[in-house]
C-alpha cells in the first residue's frame, strides 16, 4: 500500500503520515512542481493526495487499480474527473474546510477596495495628502449595491458579513434559493443585470467552460468608472487581459485578487503593475485552524477509504 501526498504548502504533514503507519503504508512526500511530476509520483500510488497540482489523465492512469484521490481544498479542476470516472478512481475532497476564513478574507477585500484604502496607502506613502482627489466619487456604504455571482456557502458567509454595513445585495445564481436570498434581503437577477447595477461584484461560482472568464471586456465595461471587483473563488473566473485593460483604463473602480489563472503569478503579468489593485496569494483560505481541519479531514478520506467506509465527500457525479 502507497500513499503519496503531490503537493502541500502545509508545515508538516503529520495526520497524513499517521494514517499511513495506521495502516502499514508506505508514505511518500513527492513535492510535485509540474504534472510530469505528477504522473511519476503516481505510478503504484494506492492514495494520492494533492493540494494545487495537476493531475491528468496521464497520471490517473499510473495509479494503482481500485485507488484514491483526495483533493485539499474546495475545487476540483486540476483533477481529470472524467479521466477518473472512467478508470474507476474514486475521488474526494474537502469543500467545507475554511468557509468562514475564506469569507472573512472577501469581505475584508470588498471592504478595502470600496473604501480605496490601497490608493490612499500609496498616496500617503508618495507625499500627498489628498483625500477626495484620490478616492474620487466615493459612496457610501448605503448607497452601495453589492452583486454575487454565485451564492453558495460562502457568498452567503459573505453577505452575513457585509450586512451590518448598510450594503443592498443583488444575486446571479440559477440555483440559489429563493427562500435565503429573501431572509437576507438579496435580490434575485441576471448576469447581465448584475453588471449594470453593482457597485462591487465578487465571485462565488464554480470554474466550469460555462463560467470561464464570465468576467470579460464587455461585461467590464457596462458601468464604467463605478464598479470594483473582488475574486477569491476561482482565477479563470476573469479574463487577466481584460481587467489590466480595465484597470488602466479607469472603466474599473479597483479591484482585489486572490486567486489566478496561472499560480504563482508569473513575473511579467500585467496585473503586477495594475492601479488600484490588492492581490493576494491565494491566501483566503488560510487560518491555523483551518489547515488543522483541512488536513484532519483529507486525512479522514483516506481511512474511509482503507476501512471501506463510504467517502464524506465525494466528487459531485458528472
Amino acid at each position: 500500500m502507497k500513499i503519496t501526498v503531490t503537493d502541500a504548502t502545509f508545515p508538516a504533514l503529520a495526520q497524513e503520515r499517521a494514517v499511513a503507519e495506521e495502516f502499514g503504508a508506505e508514505f511518500v512526500e513527492a513535492k510535485c512542481a509540474s504534472a510530469d511530476d505528477v504522473t511519476a509520483a503516481a505510478d503504484g500510488t494506492d492514495i494520492l493526495i494533492v493540494q494545487f497540482a495537476q493531475v491528468t489523465a496521464q497520471a490517473i492512469a499510473k495509479l494503482a487499480p481500485g485507488s484514491l484521490i483526495v483533493r485539499y481544498g474546495i475545487g476540483l479542476d486540476n483533477i481529470d474527473l472524467a479521466a477518473a470516472q472512467a478508470r474507476g478512481v474514486k475521488v474526494a475532497y474537502v469543500p467545507d474546510y475554511a468557509t468562514g476564513e475564506v469569507a472573512d478574507h472577501t469581505a475584508s477585500l470588498i471592504l478595502a477596495t470600496l473604501r480605496c484604502l490601497l490608493p490612499l496607502d500609496r498616496s500617503v506613502r508618495d507625499g500627498k495628502w489628498d483625500a477626495v482627489g484620490v478616492s474620487g466619487a466615493l459612496q457610501s456604504f448605503a448607497d452601495t449595491m453589492i452583486g454575487f455571482i454565485g451564492f453558495g456557502r460562502i457568498g452567503q458567509g459573505v453577505l452575513a458579513r457585509l450586512k451590518p454595513f448598510g450594503f443592498r445585495s443583488i444575486v446571479a445564481d440559477p440555483y440559489a434559493d429563493q427562500a435565503v436570498l429573501a431572509e437576507l434581503g438579496a435580490e434575485a437577477v441576471d448576469l447581465d443585470t448584475l453588471f449594470a447595477r453593482a457597485d462591487a461584484i465578487t465571485l462565488h461560482c464554480p470554474l466550469t467552460p460555462e463560467t470561464r472568464h464570465v468576467v470579460n471586456a464587455e461585461r467590464l465595461a457596462a458601468r464604467p468608472g463605478r464598479a470594483a471587483l473582488v475574486n477569491t473563488a476561482r482565477g479563470g473566473l476573469v479574463d487577466p487581459d481584460a481587467l489590466a485593460g480595465a484597470l488602466e483604463s479607469g472603466l474599473l473602480r479597483g479591484a482585489a485578487l486572490d486567486v489566478f489563472e496561472t499560480e504563482p503569478l508569473p513575473l511579467d503579468s500585467p496585473l503586477r503593475t495594475c492601479p488600484n489593485l490588492i492581490l493576494t496569494p491565494h491566501a483566503a483560505w488560510y487560518s491555523i485552524s483551518a489547515i488543522e481541519r483541512l488536513q484532519g479531514l483529507a486525512a479522514d478520506e483516506v481511512r474511509r477509504h482503507l476501512t471501506g467506509a463510504p467517502m464524506r465527500r465525494p466528487a459531485p457525479a458528472g
